[in-house]
C-alpha cells in the first residue's frame, strides 16, 4: 500500500514507512542518435531543421529522468528563442563557469512543454519508474521538447493528469506555470485568500490568459477579462465575470467606468504599464504583476552584469515609487516545478481547469506550427503530436 509525505505529496512511500528505490534501468538497446527539430543559428522561421541525428539524451545527475515525448506545445518564448532573444542570460545559465569555451549552443532544440512517458530514471529518483505518464515545463537553458526523447530534472516533471490525453496535457504545463508564478508565488494568492477579490486579466485570450482565468475562477475570485471581441466568447465560456473589448475604445476610459481591483496581471506590458496601476485600490495590498519585463533584453543589449544592474536598478525603482503610491508592483516569470504541477494536476483532474487548444500539427509540421503562432491572435495553445496518435 502506498501512502503520501507531507511536504507536497512528492514524498512516496511504502506502508511500512520505507521509501521504493531503485537502480539505474537502461534502455533496452543504445540509442546514440534521434529525431529532432533544432537551429544551428538565430533567425526566422528557415532556420528550422529537421535532423534524426540529433544526439540522444543523456542521464548526467542521479535526480534526472528521460522521457520519450509524445506531445508538446509552442510557446511565444520559442520564437523569441528561435531569433536570439535572451541568449546571454541563457548561455550564462547552460554554462556559469565558461568551461566550454569553444561550444555553442548549437544544435538547439526548442520547445518547453512535454507530455510522455518516463522511459529511464537516474540513481536518485524514487518517485517515478518507467512507463510512467507524466508531464513537464523544460527550463529554456535546456535542450527543448521538439524531439522524440527529452531530459529533465524528476524536481520538474509531475504525473500527467489522468482525464487528459498526451495531447491535451501539452497544452498546459509552461502557460500553467507561468501564470502559477505571477499569481500564487509572486501575488500571493491562493485558494483561501482569493474569494471575492476583483483581479483584471490583461490579455486573457492567450495561454497564460486563458489558465489566469480559469485559475482565479477555481479560487472563487472575480474576474475582469481583457481581450479581443471574437475572443470574448471563449473567455466568457472559461468563467470571467466581465469580459471587456480593447478594440471597441479606450481601454483605459473603459476600465475606469469599473470598481477598482484587488489585483492586476499584465500579460501584454508596453503602454499599460503606465495607467493600469492606477486602477488598483490605494493602501489596501492591492499587487500589479507584469510578465513583459526586460531582463532578457537588458543582458542581451548590456552584457550580463550591466544588464543585471540595470534591471535591478529599473525594477527597485519602480516597486519604491509605486509604493509611496500605495500599491505592490512586481516582475514575475515562468519557473519550472514538479510540486507546482501537482497542485494544477488536481484542478484538472476535478474539472476546474482544461486544456485550451487553438490548433495541433503533427510533428512534420513543426515550420508551420511555427507560422502559425507566429501569425499572433491565438485562442488557446499550439500543440504538437510528437507520436501521430494519442
Amino acid at each position: 500500500m502506498l501512502s503520501w509525505g507531507a511536504a507536497g505529496g512528492r514524498a512516496l512511500r511504502w506502508a511500512n514507512g520505507r521509501v521504493p528505490t531503485r537502480g539505474f534501468r537502461a534502455s533496452p538497446r543504445a540509442r546514440i542518435a534521434m529525431p529532432s527539430w533544432v537551429i544551428d543559428r538565430y533567425g526566422s522561421n528557415e532556420v528550422l531543421r529537421f535532423t534524426r541525428e540529433m544526439m540522444f539524451p543523456i542521464i548526467h545527475f542521479p535526480n534526472e529522468v528521460i522521457i520519450k515525448v509524445h506531445a508538446a506545445s509552442l510557446n511565444p518564448i520559442d520564437l523569441s528563442m528561435r531569433s536570439g532573444y535572451g541568449a546571454t542570460a541563457l548561455n550564462m545559465k547552460r554554462d556559469p563557469l565558461k568551461l566550454k569555451a569553444g561550444e555553442t549552443e548549437f544544435p538547439l532544440t526548442l520547445g518547453r512543454d512535454v507530455s510522455g512517458v518516463v522511459m529511464e530514471c537516474g540513481l536518485g529518483v524514487s518517485y517515478f519508474k518507467p512507463g510512467d505518464e507524466v508531464w513537464a515545463a523544460i527550463p529554456p537553458w535546456k535542450q527543448g521538447t521538439l524531439s522524440e526523447f527529452v531530459v529533465a530534472s524528476g524536481n520538474e516533471v509531475s504525473f500527467k493528469p489522468k482525464c487528459l490525453s498526451h495531447t491535451e496535457a501539452a497544452a498546459l504545463p509552461y502557460v500553467g506555470l507561468t501564470a502559477w508564478s505571477a499569481l500564487n508565488q509572486v501575488g500571493g494568492l491562493n485558494q483561501s485568500n482569493c474569494s471575492g477579490k476583483r483581479i483584471l486579466i490583461l490579455g486573457a485570450s492567450g495561454g497564460v490568459g486563458t489558465f489566469a482565468v480559469q485559475l482565479m475562477k477555481a479560487w472563487d475570485a472575480h474576474v475582469t477579462a481583457v481581450c479581443s471581441h471574437d475572443a470574448s466568447t471563449l473567455v466568457k465560456k472559461l468563467g470571467a465575470d466581465d469580459v471587456i473589448d480593447y478594440k471597441s475604445g479606450n481601454l483605459e476610459e473603459q476600465l475606469k467606468t469599473l470598481p477598482l481591483f484587488d489585483f492586476i496581471l499584465d500579460n501584454v506590458g508596453g503602454s499599460t504599464e503606465k495607467w493600469a496601476l492606477d486602477l488598483l485600490k490605494k493602501w489596501s495590498g492591492a499587487t500589479y504583476v507584469t510578465l513583459v519585463t526586460p531582463f532578457l533584453i537588458n543582458m542581451d543589449r548590456l552584457g550580463v552584469a550591466d544588464g543585471m544592474l540595470q534591471t535591478g536598478v529599473t525594477v527597485g525603482s519602480k516597486t519604491l515609487k509605486h509604493l509611496l503610491k500605495g500599491v505592490h508592483y512586481r516582475w514575475a516569470f515562468f519557473m519550472p516545478s514538479g510540486p507546482s504541477l501537482d497542485e494544477i494536476a488536481e484542478l484538472v483532474d476535478s474539472g476546474k481547469i482544461q486544456p485550451v487548444i487553438d490548433e495541433v500539427f503533427s510533428f512534420s509540421e513543426v515550420p508551420e506550427a511555427f507560422l502559425k503562432l507566429e501569425g499572433g491572435h491565438a485562442r488557446g495553445k499550439t500543440v504538437i503530436n510528437v507520436i501521430s496518435r494519442q
